[in-house]
């Protein structure tokens, strides 16, 4: 554990990080399953399940990575405010 966090903290931090994977793995299961139904409604080769599982982990990473990006901009706010405060 982290000097000078409480128990609590830390159990949510893990559980926001736990969300975060669990968004990764659902868009990439989501958009394989698109692909891997449109490639038995059309009739073809596994064309569309690859596209399908690229787009969507690519998506997810984005997704994940502006996600990050944005907490990490918010804790350094906050920070940068509690160093101001008087």
């Amino acid at each position: 554990m982290a000097p000078g966090k409480e128990p609590s903290e830390t159990v949510g931090s893990a559980y926001g990080r736990a969300a975060l994977g669990m968004q990764f793995a659902g868009g990439v299961i989501v958009f394989t399953g698109v692909g891997f139904a449109l490639d038995r409604w059309l009739g073809i080769l596994p064309v569309l399940t690859v596209a399908g599982a690229l787009i969507g982990a690519t998506l997810s990473f984005l997704s994940v990575y502006y996600r990050i990006r944005a907490e990490d901009e918010a804790r350094k706010r906050e920070r940068e405010a509690a160093r101001a405060a008087p």
